[in-house]
This record gives structure tokens, sequence and C-alpha cells, in this order.
């Protein structure tokens, strides 16, 4: 697991999650831990290490 901090595409709020290192492609969904709206996050990784992260609003 990997601490990875990023901006909350909601409230612009610096965030961080804990990113599994052992799936090499990921996308889910987690609340945002200050404004509690959801964010879907795409990862990357690849040689325990982030390639790619991304945070996008989830329009509702």
């Amino acid at each position: 697991m990997l601490e990875h901090f990023f901006q909350c595409p909601y409230c612009w709020e610096q965030i961080s999650m804990l990113i599994d290192l052992s799936q090499s492609a990921q996308t889910y969904i987690e609340d945002c831990e200050i404004c509690c709206n959801p964010i879907q996050v795409s990862v990357t990784t690849a040689h325990n290490d982030i390639v790619s992260f991304e945070a996008r609003s989830i329009e509702q």
C-alpha cells in the first residue's frame, strides 16, 4: 500500500488515499474524507509505483 495525496475535484482540499500496488490497474469510487462527495479514482501501477492517477468528480 502506498499513500497518495491529491486535490478533491469538489472541495479542492488536499486528501490522501491508500493505493494497493498489487493491482496494476484499478478504477473505483471513494468518498472525499472532507466533503463526502463521490470521486471516481483511476490508478495504474507498475514496479511498486504509481504510473498514472486520476481523480474525477461524478456528475450527479
